[in-house]
């Protein structure tokens, strides 16, 4: 405890990582305080995870700037240039494409542990940084100018700054005292690796039926990522089918333009909830990614929200630092939460209509579907939309 850090990072994650890699690339002091261990080498021919994530332009961006996305092979990552919504009879949709929005297009699908690794990669490169793993904090203490952050190994550290990034159950947020409001969706989600008997897509669509949205997010080769979003009870029925038996369910209940299945390679599902935290910061501590915001997964926007938490909290405390500056002054913080908020409630109030839209009573649902013609047909408001939802508004 003789040295007191610039940061500290509870939770190595996605978010957490990015903060820590973002931090340290700048000359900071960091220490980045992960409960596992670090994560592990994945072979190239390695089975596609089932957990993927959409990463927008400004997630790309942000990897890019910290020095990670080169090393997220091509071969695990795979580029979308359009995507398309429908109503449960696909007569009423909304496509957007990149290239008539003069994009290079929307982003890429990448497994969540492919990310993760290539940030761990990074940060093995910046000498400012540590890693302690298999720890995670049991007291936190704010001070004047430093806060005490006290591990579970018995260790105590100093910093100028600590970043709760661990997650939905933060012990950080616990620890300093943050209040969640949360909302069960009584939902659950399945998560489906196929192999398809199309070659590899360019498209991401999503359809939305009563019962809850059907997604299809391309993976390399002639593989996708499915979300069929349903009841718990139904959800955990077809989670229970045999591979070949789930396969033909799909094929039944999946649009056709789904183009085939040829094999069910791994499911699991998940309850859908949501979770805010009260407030983001507190002296000298600020919450990022999931420890601040859990939101309904149907646009795949959650870790876009995290990695923007990241981009935004970095940029202020960065620019702190080098103007000679408390890079964790009530100022710097109060100013991160300013921007953070809003966009955060926008994202949340946004998919709670969709969600309560779409599976409402008929009459909801008929607006919903229209509403969706409409905004086809309103190419500004398309362009805006599609800003947006790719973290381009700044």
């Amino acid at each position: 405890m003789d040295e007191t850090l610039d940061a500290i990072i509870v939770g190595g994650g996605m978010v957490g990582a990015a903060v820590a890699a973002a931090l340290g690339q700048a000359g900071m002091s960091v220490a980045l305080v992960e409960g596992g261990g670090p994560p592990a080498a994945i072979p190239d021919d390695a089975p596609f995870d089932l957990r993927v994530s959409s990463l927008n332009l400004a997630s790309q961006r942000l990897l890019e700037e910290v020095g990670a996305w080169s090393y997220i092979p091509a071969a695990r990552r795979c580029p979308f240039l359009h995507i398309e919504a429908s109503d449960a009879a696909e007569k009423r949709h909304i496509r957007f494409n990149a290239a008539e929005l003069e994009l290079p297009g929307f982003g890429h699908f990448v497994e969540n542990r492919v990310i993760r690794r290539a940030l761990w990669q990074r940060l093995a490169e910046l000498p400012g940084v540590t890693t302690i793993c298999h720890a995670g904090p049991v007291a936190w203490v704010p001070g004047g100018h430093r806060s005490l952050l006290e591990l579970d190994d018995g260790r105590m550290l100093a910093a100028r700054l600590v970043v709760g990034a661990d997650g939905a159950a933060s012990h950080t947020r616990e620890l300093a005292g943050i209040a969640t409001r949360d909302e069960d969706y009584g939902q659950r989600a399945l998560i489906i690796n196929v192999r398809t008997r199309l070659p590899q897509q360019d498209v991401s669509w999503q359809r939305f039926t009563p019962a809850g949205p059907q997604a299809m997010l391309p993976l390399p080769g002639q593989h996708a990522s499915l979300v069929w979003y349903d009841s718990a009870e139904a959800t955990l029925a077809r989670e229970a089918l045999d591979d070949d038996t789930l396969r033909r369910a799909i094929e039944h209940d999946f649009p056709a333009r789904l183009g085939g299945v040829e094999a069910v390679l791994g499911r699991a599902s998940f309850p859908i909830r949501r979770r805010h935290a009260e407030r983001y910061v507190r002296p000298r501590l600020a919450l990022v990614g999931d420890a601040a915001h859990v939101i309904h997964p149907l646009a795949g926007q959650g870790l876009n929200l995290g990695l923007q938490d990241a981009e935004a909290l970095s940029r202020r405390v960065i620019a702190a630092f080098r103007a000679g500056q408390d890079p964790g002054s009530r100022a710097v913080l109060a100013g991160y939460a300013r921007e953070r908020r809003p966009q955060t409630l926008a994202m949340i109030a946004a998919m709670e209509t969709f969600h309560h839209v779409f599976t409402g009573a008929a009459p909801l649902r008929f607006a919903g579907a229209a509403g969706l013609a409409l905004a086809e047909r309103l190419e500004g408001a398309k362009r805006q939309v599609m800003r947006h939802a790719l973290g381009l508004q700044r």
